[in-house]
């Protein structure tokens, strides 16, 4: 069982940075892929940005050039620079004992099965106001 406590979130004027943090504990698989997904209200949530246990890693094209993630010892970062009032949600941290899963979701609404499947934190709420 792996526990996820993200951290970072707030509300911010376009333009403006915010730099996400989610710590990860418990029983951590070493080829652990770990990921950000964002779910704006009424929308389905989608990918943001994954990283493996090698780092290689892949971002949404809608965030490319302002978003990057990162990881450090047992802690996940996103950090959001120039946001955008389309940016607005509530980002949430997952990890996938499936090595790169999350990955070709990027961009895309995660289906239900893999929401299920995956470990997930509470979420951090970002607001962006033009």
């Amino acid at each position: 069982l792996v526990q996820l406590v993200e951290s970072g979130g707030g509300s911010v004027q376009t333009g403006g940075s915010l730099r996400l943090s989610c710590v990860v504990s418990g029983d951590i698989a070493n080829d652990i892929c770990m990921a950000w997904f964002r779910q704006a209200p009424g929308k389905e949530r989608e990918g943001v940005a994954a990283i493996d246990s090698s780092d290689a890693y892949t971002i949404s094209n809608s965030v490319k050039g302002r978003f990057a993630i990162s990881k450090d010892k047992n802690t996940l970062y996103l950090q959001m620079n120039n946001l955008k009032p389309e940016d607005t949600g509530m980002y949430y941290c997952a990890a996938d004992s499936t090595a790169r899963r999350p990955f070709i979701y990027m961009g895309r609404p995660i289906p239900a099965p893999l929401l299920e499947a995956l470990s997930w934190g509470q979420g951090t709420q970002v607001t962006v106001s033009s």
